[in-house]
């Protein structure tokens, strides 16, 4: 594992790579959702093949990326995907994305496409949510902090069966640990984000991945997102949530193995 501090402009980005350090290796990228870190991926990360080139990072406003004013773009979350992947020469790789990393994955692929070979979109949307919902939310965690938010998003977040895991508490210190600024910034991204015409031009090879019991993006919103990019397949992740990575880690990686099996993205495993 090694970690590099990347500069995109005004903020410094934190991230990782496992697994292989040859650069002509497989390269697969992940993208987080709002309130999280590269860490949430580690469960997944811990059962992928070492053949694999594996980037992750921390969103602008979270973990240990630089926090900047809020409001963001979603190009320059975008950009900032873009950079990280500049910097450490990714370039045809599976890119992840889940729930916002979902949206940023989508936009990079329509910019980008020497960076992005293939999809897999998780628990996302080509829209998600209204503009109204977001600023509303802006509004109460501007006004209370994210605590005001944190019962509400881990109730949307997280299947019944597995509120009592030791990991929801994990999950409830990162929410609470998220700046305001990132916060707010990254929902703002996600307000005015509209990507049904980009996404439904693209023509790469797409997993798309929804939880059975997912509140915020139901498994009908992935189905949809299937049907957008022409061959995209779509697969359920039952007795999960919105955050079936850290739910069910080893049915994802399970998902996404099979996934780079079928692409040819895994020496040996065609």
């Amino acid at each position: 594992m090694t970690e590099h501090l990347i500069r995109n402009g005004d903020v410094t980005l934190r991230a990782q790579i496992d697994g292989s350090e040859d650069a002509d290796a497989t390269p697969v990228m992940f993208v987080n959702g709002l309130c999280s870190t590269l860490e949430s991926w580690d469960g997944v990360v811990a059962q992928l093949p070492p053949v694999l080139r594996v980037v992750r990072y921390d969103l602008r406003g979270h973990g240990r990326s630089d926090v900047t004013p809020a409001p963001y773009a979603m190009g320059a979350l975008i950009a900032d995907a873009e950079r990280v992947a500049d910097v450490l020469d990714v370039r045809g790789a599976a890119v992840v994305g889940l729930s916002l990393g979902g949206l940023i994955a989508q936009g990079l692929a329509v910019k980008r496409p020497d960076i992005v070979r293939t999809l897999v979109l998780s628990n996302t949307g080509a829209k998600i949510g209204t503009r109204d919902l977001w600023e509303e939310r802006i509004a109460k965690v501007r006004t209370h902090g994210l605590a005001t938010l944190a019962d509400e998003m881990i109730d949307r977040w997280v299947s019944p069966g597995f509120r009592g895991a030791p990991e929801v508490a994990e999950l409830r210190r990162r929410i609470l640990g998220t700046a305001v600024e990132g916060y707010c910034g990254c929902a703002a991204a996600i307000a005015g984000t509209d990507f049904l015409t980009a996404t439904s031009g693209l023509r790469l090879t797409t997993l798309c991945i929804a939880g059975s019991e997912d509140r915020a993006t139901p498994p009908d919103m992935l189905q949809e997102l299937a049907g957008l990019i022409p061959g995209a397949r779509f697969e359920l992740i039952r007795r999960a949530g919105h955050l079936p990575h850290l739910e069910q880690p080893e049915a994802f990686a399970d998902l996404l193995i099979r996934f780079l099996s079928e692409t040819g993205d895994l020496p040996g495993r065609a």
